[in-house]
């Protein structure tokens, strides 16, 4: 079960995304990065058992609560990708020294806890899918999905943020700079205009 549940969630959560791409940037700025990969891995643990526990089937009935969770999210997509592009038509290069006094830690982990938690494909992905599964499990072995599951977000955030340390001499070229910028704001164009017409089919 601690195999399924890690194989799972790695399936789910390696792919690109607005939590991913926010990730990685705090680890690129070498800023908080502790705090906001411990943030991220505790919320899909805490998730994932709520779902294993009941509350997928609980969320699945309200198509009310996903449909205003959709709309919420786009709209804080839409501001993130709107301040990335700004930052993109800037020249400037990563500076560490001077990168981690840019965010103060509330400000970081208000931040972690908004691409989270407003993202609802968290929470069809996370709590729907990986807690309807792991629900399904026989009573005495569902601790071992959840471990197996929450093992692997907490495995894939840390590589993502303390692993973009070794990129910081090629983020150090102006260019490269602004090139992961504008990516970052493009996903996050793509994502809120997703989840608005998510949302919009939905109604």
């Amino acid at each position: 079960m601690f195999v399924q549940g890690l194989a799972l969630s790695f399936g789910l959560i390696v792919a690109i995304g607005a939590q991913n791409a926010f990730v990685l940037r705090q680890g690129l700025r070498r800023e908080h990065v502790g705090a906001v990969v411990l943030f991220c891995a505790a919320a899909d643990a805490v998730l994932i058992a709520a779902g294993v526990m009941g509350m997928a089937q609980a969320l699945g009935q309200s198509p009310g609560t996903a449909r205003a969770l959709a709309l919420a999210g786009a709209a804080f997509l839409a501001v993130y990708g709107w301040r990335a592009m700004r930052r993109a038509m800037h020249v400037h290069k990563l500076d560490a020294s001077a990168a981690g006094s840019s965010l103060s830690l509330g400000a970081a982990a208000a931040q972690a806890a908004a691409f989270t938690l407003l993202n609802p494909h968290v929470y069809l992905d996370t709590v729907l899918l990986v807690g309807s599964i792991g629900a399904q499990q026989p009573a005495a072995l569902q601790g071992w999905f959840i471990a197996g599951a929450a093992g692997a977000s907490m495995v894939w955030f840390s590589l993502l943020g303390f692993g973009a340390r070794w990129l910081a001499p090629w983020f150090a070229r102006p260019k490269a700079w602004q090139v992961l910028d504008g990516l970052i704001g493009a996903t996050m164009f793509v994502l809120s205009a997703l989840l608005v017409r998510h949302a919009l089919i939905g109604m």
